[in-house]
């Protein structure tokens, strides 16, 4: 019998190894939360598991007023919030899910007196309705800077910034998202 309770031993380890992978971060800054507020947990899709590829986790975005800048992005452009991270009662950190895929944002609060200029670094979310989400972000009183257009690339874009100045680029690439840009091509298509 103490050989049939060994792989029973060795199956059980596995399952709490793969729950910790999924919660550890929470279940490390847990006790602080429980005091302040409840995330909501959102399970790790099991295509993010990559081994020794290297993946792309999510950009953190240095903001002076996270609670604002949670209303942008999640009032605005319908991010789904994952957590929310409060110290004395102020929100100094929040991370959420893009509404149409698995891409994530963290927000974190800047230090006093620090700049969160981001010269050289702008956001790009893909959305197929380009034109009809930039005149829902209108209607709802926001400001874009540059309207949906074809660009020289290939790609429909449209430009905003973001509360704290980031800059955002809303696009739909279509097919030609993973393809090298053709320069000839979208110009021809501009023109039409």
């Amino acid at each position: 019998m103490k050989k049939k309770a060994a792989p029973k031993k060795k199956t059980t380890p596995k399952k709490t190894a793969a729950k910790k992978t999924v919660s550890s971060p929470a279940a490390k800054r847990a006790p602080t939360k429980k005091a302040q507020a409840q995330p909501t947990r959102v399970p790790v899709p099991p295509h993010a598991e990559t081994g020794d590829k290297l993946t792309f986790n999510h950009a953190m975005i240095y903001v002076k007023d996270v609670e604002r800048a949670v209303r942008f992005y999640h009032d605005m452009m319908g991010f789904k919030l994952i957590e929310d991270f409060r110290y004395e009662d102020k929100p100094v950190y929040a991370r959420l899910r893009a509404p149409g895929g698995d891409g994530t944002i963290a927000l974190h609060q800047a230090g006093p007196g620090v700049s969160v200029a981001s010269d050289g670094v702008r956001l790009y979310f893909e959305i197929r309705d380009l034109d009809g989400f930039c005149r829902k972000l209108q209607q709802k009183g926001f400001y874009i800077t540059q309207l949906p257009r074809m660009m020289p690339w290939g790609w429909r874009h449209a430009y905003l910034n973001d509360p704290d100045g980031h800059e955002i680029s809303l696009y739909w690439a279509g097919e030609n998202r993973m393809q090298k840009t053709i320069m000839k091509a979208a110009r021809q298509a501009a023109r039409s």
